[in-house]
């Protein structure tokens, strides 16, 4: 059955769960007809965004995210908020995608009502879908949810996507010794507001400690993220529960610090200009390749390039004065 953008809106304002999971739906489809109608949602729905707080979280494979997500977000959800955990994982495009066993490793937290888990689509590429993410994220904000996980699933480039869209970077580290610190890429440590050593319990105890003061040192040597804030880093084990809830108390300090300082809002508006820009070449280029005169000239430029016959610049040249309808360069 057909709904409206309008009925959708507000379907999803309500806080209807199957609304939102079929408002993403929408969002995630690449049919033209549903980013015409994805687009309108969105417009409907913007004026009711923008009252969370978006958290990224990130971290090696192992390291215990799905644990550490879930007693964050039962604790924060006992505080009397509503989570939302969405993820960005751009290796889903080729293994199938690891993602959809979150909800299975999420147990408890899939069941509370005042959360919704959400897994990436597949496909793609990580532009595309971050740019989805960032969508979802507005529609799950729009239903009442007013504290956003997205969780980085993949590797690469997509920390620094998911940096891009929240308010908060948070680096999940494994307990190791001083000479592993270099493992830890340096661009993902300068994302990094909140850096937490997971596991610390048992036997990792003592390792984790060290851990801590290893990456304390480690983070002197490196450049803020922010001039208002200096990146903590602590201790805590999500399978026991400590250090929890103090991860939520310095989330708050930071949401209240940068708040005050007018670097959150500035942050929110730099990375509403970024999406535009994004936005705006990636419909250019959508809009290039389907172009009819590209489309003729596609197959013997990219065989000249391939060949070596002409420099890909130069080929790009003349795709883009097909695309424009100038005149060609002298061939």
């Amino acid at each position: 059955m057909h709904i409206t953008a309008a009925a959708l809106a507000e379907a999803v304002h309500a806080g209807e769960r199957r609304a939102l999971a079929r408002a993403i739906t929408l969002i995630e489809s690449t049919r033209a007809d549903h980013r015409e109608r994805a687009a309108e949602l969105l417009e409907r729905l913007m004026p009711l965004t923008g009252r969370s707080i978006r958290i990224g979280i990130s971290g090696v494979p192992g390291v215990g995210k799905s644990t550490f997500i879930e007693a964050l977000g039962m604790h924060v959800i006992d505080r009397g908020h509503r989570v939302a955990v969405l993820a960005v994982d751009p290796s889903s495009a080729l293994s199938g995608g690891s993602i959809l066993g979150d909800k299975t490793r999420m147990e408890e937290l899939a069941r509370r009502p005042e959360a919704f888990i959400r897994p990436s689509p597949a496909g793609g590429t990580l532009g595309g879908v971050a740019r989805r993410t960032r969508e979802a994220m507005l529609a799950c904000e729009a239903a009442g949810f007013d504290v956003i996980i997205v969780e980085t699933v993949g590797v690469g480039q997509s920390e620094t996507a998911v940096a891009e869209m929240t308010d908060l970077f948070l680096l999940l580290l494994l307990p190791a010794g001083g000479d592993e610190l270099q493992g830890i890429k340096r661009g993902i440590m300068e994302l990094a507001d909140l850096v937490l050593v997971n596991k610390a319990d048992g036997d990792l105890a003592g390792a984790a400690r060290r851990t801590v003061a290893d990456y304390r040192h480690a983070l002197h040597m490196l450049r803020p993220r922010s001039r208002n804030w200096t990146v903590p880093v602590e201790a805590c084990s999500a399978h026991t529960g400590a250090g929890i809830p103090e991860t939520w108390e310095t989330i708050g300090r930071y949401r209240e610090t940068l708040d005050a300082s007018g670097e959150l809002a500035a942050r929110r508006a730099a990375q509403a200009r970024t999406w535009m820009w994004s936005e705006t070449t990636d419909n250019l280029v959508a809009a290039l390749r389907e172009h009819p005169a590209v489309r003729e000239r596609l197959p013997e430029l990219e065989a000249a390039v391939t060949e070596g016959r002409i420099p890909p610049t130069l080929a790009a040249r003349r795709l883009l004065a097909a695309f424009l309808g100038e005149e060609p360069d002298s061939e």
